[in-house]
């Protein structure tokens, strides 16, 4: 079984630490019990988006991902979020799995996704990882918005 990938080894590989920064952090971390990213952030003035970044990244290294010809939502859940809300968040709910809605969304986009969901969502939400223009292109079919995907090349990713 593969090993997950490290929140500190990727932001060593992204060049926003250094091997013996991440180091540091880890020793702290077992002492205190404090999460890595918060951490990184504070001892060592690492921004809040590339932490949330590498975050998105490890946690889609281990997530589902699926292809475009998998982004095609069920009936019922196309009202769950409305045409603003799925293009904002970058988001696309594709079914309900007992309970849980399984909405997709590219990795890019997925700790927005994440923060829309938790506080805006009433179901549990299983995150599901779609390339950034199967994401579009399925946004596109389903929540069709004049002008959403031109602006979001414009403005690049989310």
């Amino acid at each position: 079984m593969d090993m997950p990938v490290r929140l500190g080894d990727l932001l060593v590989q992204r060049g926003v630490l250094t091997a013996e920064q991440r180091d540091e952090i880890v020793a702290f971390q077992r002492l205190h019990g404090r999460p890595f990213g918060l951490l990184a952030e504070q001892m060592f003035g690492v921004h809040a988006n590339a932490v949330e970044l590498a975050w998105a990244e490890q946690y889609a290294a281990s997530a589902e991902h699926v292809d475009r010809d998998k982004l095609r939502p069920s009936d019922d859940v196309l009202d769950v979020i409305d045409r603003r809300q799925a293009w904002q968040f970058g988001l696309l709910p594709l079914r309900f799995a007992g309970e849980d809605l399984v909405v997709a969304t590219s990795m890019f986009r997925l700790a927005k996704a994440m923060r829309f969901t938790g506080w805006s969502v009433p179901f549990a939400c299983d995150y599901v990882i779609a390339d950034e223009e199967d994401l579009r292109a399925a946004l596109t079919a389903h929540f069709p918005m004049p002008g959403a995907a031109e602006a979001l090349q414009v403005i690049g990713r989310i």
